[in-house]
């Protein structure tokens, strides 16, 4: 359920689990399954007030399920079209973006989304 008051988070799967080379290349879905279960746990760290945050995952990491506190998207194509759409979607409340994507960050910019890097959410 979307909360117009809370910040929507929406987090690049690919680009934060590729942020850190632990081996994610030798299993994606696990990789973004480990991303969900941190996003879950820690939430937004620095952030006072209410958060949805949405991760959005592609290619071998469609079909991770949501958790309560994480709702995982699986993209249909491209996964930054399908973050610019989530951000598109929802333009009366504040959107924070985690990627470091230079191309996604202009675009959900223009948008009037923030942006933050990975390390906003990785520790």
């Amino acid at each position: 359920m979307e909360d117009n008051a809370a910040l929507l988070v929406v987090v690049d799967g690919a680009n934060v689990v590729g942020s850190v080379p632990d081996g994610w290349w030798r299993d994606r879905r696990g990789a973004a399954e480990r991303l969900r279960d941190l996003l879950a746990a820690r939430g937004l760290p620095g952030h006072e007030g209410p958060v949805e945050i949405v991760l959005v995952v592609e290619g071998a990491a469609r079909g991770v399920a949501s958790v309560p506190g994480v709702r995982v998207e699986s993209a249909p194509g491209s996964g930054d079209d399908h973050m610019v759409d989530l951000v598109a979607r929802s333009p009366g409340r504040r959107r924070l973006v985690v990627t470091a994507d230079r191309e996604l960050r202009r675009r959900v910019t223009e948008l009037g989304a923030e942006v933050t890097g990975p390390r906003a959410v990785r520790p």
